[in-house]
């Protein structure tokens, strides 16, 4: 898959998710003679509530959330898994969501930035990156905001070096990853019941 080889650990590709079999069933639903791809309906739970759609195999799931959700915080940067600004949290793993198709996530739970908040309370990690200065033009915020959730939530403890390799798979053009790290390690503190102010000491502005 292209950009697989820069697509880092914290992304999960596709097929460790879904059924290949399901998609070439729905993809032999291609109607004979026209050359379309019948519609089909999937079920998917997206931010705690449950949305069937009729939808094209081929439909790519950033899309499904930004043109049939109208979920637009989810980015498209590259469209080659390379680059990690579509990064959503599907079934406890984040994923690249211009890498996956909707059908592929049909009965899944999934989460996307929108759904991180806790009404007006923020999560820890978009509280991190506010206060540490985590971000610049912002394009690649909510993917990388998503792969850092995701890291939290498996070990709200990581060392720099996991934090690192937990976003590695999120490009950054503009901050250099050093604010971003402080800015999960602000969380993970926060996570912890930690004064979280001692992880942003080495901030840069």
């Amino acid at each position: 898959m292209l950009g697989s080889e820069h697509s880092g650990s914290s992304c999960s590709e596709p097929s460790d998710r879904v059924s290949w079999e399901r998609y070439g069933q729905l993809c032999c639903s291609v109607s004979r003679g026209s050359g379309r791809f019948s519609i089909v309906e999937v079920s998917i739970t997206v931010n705690g509530t449950k949305h069937s759609s009729e939808v094209e195999p081929r439909l790519l799931l950033v899309h499904y959330l930004r043109e049939v959700l109208a979920l637009t915080g989810t980015h498209v940067g590259c469209d080659t898994g390379y680059c990690g600004a579509c990064t959503v949290i599907l079934d406890g793993d984040p994923i690249k969501s211009c890498t996956m198709l909707a059908v592929q996530a049909d009965g899944s739970e999934i989460r996307t930035i929108e759904g991180v908040a806790n009404g007006d309370e923020l999560h820890p990690v978009q509280e991190g990156f506010w206060e540490c200065h985590g971000l610049q033009c912002g394009f690649c915020t909510p993917g990388m905001i998503m792969s850092s959730v995701a890291l939290l939530e498996r070990d709200n403890n990581p060392s720099e070096t996991e934090i690192r390799h937990g976003i590695e798979g999120n490009l950054c053009r503009c901050t250099g990853y050093h604010n971003i790290v402080k800015s999960v390690e602000y969380a993970g503190a926060k996570m912890r019941g930690e004064d979280p102010k001692g992880a942003s000491s080495e901030v840069t502005s």
